[in-house]
């Protein structure tokens, strides 16, 4: 899977925040390889994103309508790094289908890999 993120100038999101564009081939299953998101030639750091950032993921990633609850709860990326599968299941009031795919496949593989690039 390919992912390569960049700004896009011009695009703002529906509370006027600009927006990372990203080309990405999603797995089957919905998921993203979280190694090859790119941005400076390294992968980016999820600890350091604001809730916008947390926001404009889930909606590239194929989530729009459950990204706003991740507005709604203001979570950045410390806090969702902090996530357990019960709170993404339970405490976003998302339907378990996309609640399972979001832990399993997105907040998981991310824990993971920031955990493996800050144990180096």
């Amino acid at each position: 899977m390919y992912v390569y993120m960049r700004k896009a100038p011009d695009i703002k999101d529906n509370l006027g925040f600009p927006m990372l564009s990203i080309d990405m081939e999603n797995k089957e299953n919905g998921s993203l390889d979280t190694e090859n998101l790119v941005e400076n030639g390294r992968p980016p750091d999820p600890a350091d994103w604001a809730v916008t950032d947390v926001v404009n993921y889930f909606r590239t990633a194929g989530f729009e309508e459950q990204a706003s609850a991740f507005q709604e709860q203001e979570i950045d990326g410390k806090s969702l790094l902090l996530m357990t599968r019960n709170d993404v299941l339970t405490g976003l009031s998302l339907k378990l289908g996309p609640a399972l795919k979001i832990y399993e496949y997105h907040v998981k593989p991310l824990q993971t890999q920031h955990l493996k690039n800050n144990s180096l």
